[in-house]
């Protein structure tokens, strides 16, 4: 894309010698004087460059400019001039708001390389101005994501932690097989809200102490679409949605609610749906006592290559073999786990 680059000058010799110059090199926009010039900005910006000369009748360069930053304050503003006195002039680009001072006459040489120069400087804080403005929508995010996670825990107190154990685990799955850090963080974006969709479940669903009928157990077994419908119109900068969609898929296909096998399971919902299942069935739950963690080893291991995803029950695996992550339930708190990434 051509930025766009503004000259401003009463003398209309030095805007024709500067069309001749840059024209076909920018998209090059001309005004007479600073009241032109500001009604250029209106009409035709953003600009990425201005450039001004000092000395114009009505209103001065360096008037203009300071009102230019009110209209575009993301231009980099310069002065061309021959004006000799220079003091003015250096005290706009000690204050901070002209980026350079070029004299009159200027050859195209250094004419190019100072508007060059100038439009690096933008390109400069634009992009700082988009990485702040990316740090602030990150901390939404994840405001937005606790949020989530508090809604869906404070209506089924058995699983307090339940999300935060599947997130430990998932992640240090993740970490063990080798998956980039940017793969890992939407991991773990997707871990820490996969069951969000327990919020269309009844609450008495989830807490009830008996045996749930056919009806109610395919309501609950609605919630991963649910919580697909409920993040799907977030634009995440990972597939967290989909994730949180088939994190009860299969590798054999019996899973639900797509019925999906093989690869056509994202990774990430394998190794999620691992640690979903370790996590439940060592957790204590209204219907029945936790069975700890050996058990929930043991039902991965025996289960691998048909449920789940072979590589992925092999990580979580030497995991607690190696006693890098720890997993326990104490009644009444739910359960606390440790990833120790150093051993």
């Amino acid at each position: 894309m051509t930025e766009k680059i503004l000259f401003v000058d009463d003398d209309p010799k030095i805007l024709t010698s500067v069309r001749r110059l840059l024209e076909g090199h920018f998209e090059l926009h001309t005004a007479g004087g600073g009241t032109e010039g500001l009604q250029v900005l209106q009409d035709k910006g953003p600009f990425a460059v201005i450039v001004s000369d000092i000395k114009m009748p009505g209103m001065d360069g360096l008037a203009f400019l300071a009102k230019s930053r009110d209209i575009s304050p993301e231009s980099v503003r310069m002065v061309l001039t021959g004006y000799a006195n220079l003091e003015n002039a250096v005290d706009a680009v000690n204050s901070g708001y002209v980026f350079r001072f070029l004299a009159k006459p200027c050859s195209g040489e250094n004419l190019h390389n100072a508007i060059d120069e100038a439009l690096g400087q933008y390109t400069m804080l634009r992009d700082r101005a988009e990485m702040q403005t990316l740090r602030r929508l990150k901390d939404a995010m994840e405001g937005i994501i606790t949020g989530f996670v508090n809604l869906v825990e404070a209506r089924d107190p058995y699983t307090a932690g339940h999300q935060r154990s599947v997130t430990l685990l998932s992640v240090a799955i993740a970490e063990s097989m080798g998956l980039d850090a940017d793969r890992i963080r939407g991991l773990r974006f997707a871990a820490s809200v996969h069951d969000i969709g327990k919020v269309y479940v009844p609450a008495e669903f989830l807490n009830r102490p008996g045996k749930l009928t056919d009806v109610e157990f395919a309501i609950i077994k609605t919630h991963p679409k649910v919580g697909f419908d409920i993040l799907d119109p977030v634009d995440f900068p990972w597939p967290v949605s989909t994730i949180v969609h088939q994190h009860h898929e299969r590798l054999d296909g019996t899973g639900y609610p797509l019925g999906l096998s093989g690869e056509d399971i994202l990774l990430e919902a394998r190794i999620m749906a691992v640690a979903d299942v370790v996590d439940a069935i060592s957790s204590h739950r209204p219907y029945r006592p936790g069975h700890g963690v050996a058990v929930a080893l043991e039902e991965i291991r025996d289960n691998a290559g048909t449920h789940f995803d072979p590589a992925v029950v092999e990580a979580c695996l030497h995991l607690f073999s190696d006693e890098k992550f720890t997993l326990d339930f104490k009644a009444g708190e739910g359960p606390s786990c440790e990833w120790l990434r150093c051993t």
